[in-house]
């Protein structure tokens, strides 16, 4: 798959390529990612992409040219047909918010153009004339697309098959239909007792005596308790999907009595 990221600033995804397991998918073109620069194609010397918002009020607005113009090189980049073409997803506060189902949707698609706006916004013509969806990572404001962008392609690679040392991992991810969109479980390793700060903690016997139904059970138990106290929605979800078993709900009614 391919990702072209329109970005003021591509420094910022540099880094990331190289760094962490995830650089397994981008190294070998699995998650095949494209800088594009607006600024390029923007005219005059000062390259400005970037102007004052009709009607007043502060900061500035993205103009849709230089967007425009970008977008089309990339179109001729990927040489893609009419019919089929890869979407374009603009980061913004109005956007479906990101969650596991949705990476996994892009996990198994042809890619898409991400469009990272900057300053107070992007000119409301483009948005209208060329983006397809719009994607959000939560209720708050960010100061530009480029950390969404990351987060997107971060939550892609790791699905991608020979990434994660393991493939079984990421299906014991939190919201993972493997766990029935729960939370996932608590997690330890060695020393079996650790001293800290309040004292001496072991890691749960059970965990030790590798009985592994035992062991699947605890886990079970540990993330359907999470799940409860933490994110009742995702419970709520699971419970009207039919996901629980009896077990479960014998389990979550006798933790209500405790």
């Amino acid at each position: 798959m391919r990702f072209d990221v329109i970005t003021l600033f591509p420094e910022l995804f540099e880094p990331f390529f190289v760094s962490g397991i995830n650089r397994r998918a981008f190294e070998s073109k699995l998650v095949d990612v494209r800088l594009w620069n607006p600024r390029d194609f923007a005219e005059g010397s000062y390259r400005r992409v970037d102007d004052r918002p009709f009607g007043g009020g502060p900061g500035m607005v993205m103009m849709a040219e230089p967007l425009w113009r970008c977008l089309q090189a990339i179109r001729t980049d990927r040489a893609e047909p009419d019919q089929g073409r890869a979407p374009v997803v603009l980061f913004s506060p109005i956007g479906q918010r990101l969650d596991h189902a949705m990476a996994t949707g892009w996990s198994e698609s042809v890619g898409a153009v991400l469009v990272c706006g900057r300053y107070e916004g992007i000119d409301q013509r483009f948005i209208d004339a060329c983006v397809d969806r719009q994607i959000s990572l939560g209720d708050f404001v960010l100061s530009g697309g480029e950390i969404a962008a990351l987060a997107l392609l971060d939550s892609v690679a790791r699905l991608m098959p020979g990434v994660l040392g393991d493939e079984s991992s990421h299906q014991q991810d939190s919201f993972n239909p493997a766990l029935d969109g729960l939370l996932d479980s608590p997690h330890h390793t060695r020393p079996e007792v650790w001293v800290g700060p309040q004292g001496e903690l072991p890691v749960p016997e059970v965990l030790l005596g590798g009985h592994h139904e035992r062991i699947a059970r605890y886990r079970r138990e540990q993330s359907l308790s999470l799940t409860a106290s933490l994110r009742p929605d995702l419970l709520a979800q699971a419970r009207a999907d039919g996901r629980l078993s009896r077990v479960d709900e014998a389990f979550l009614h006798s933790q209500k009595k405790l």
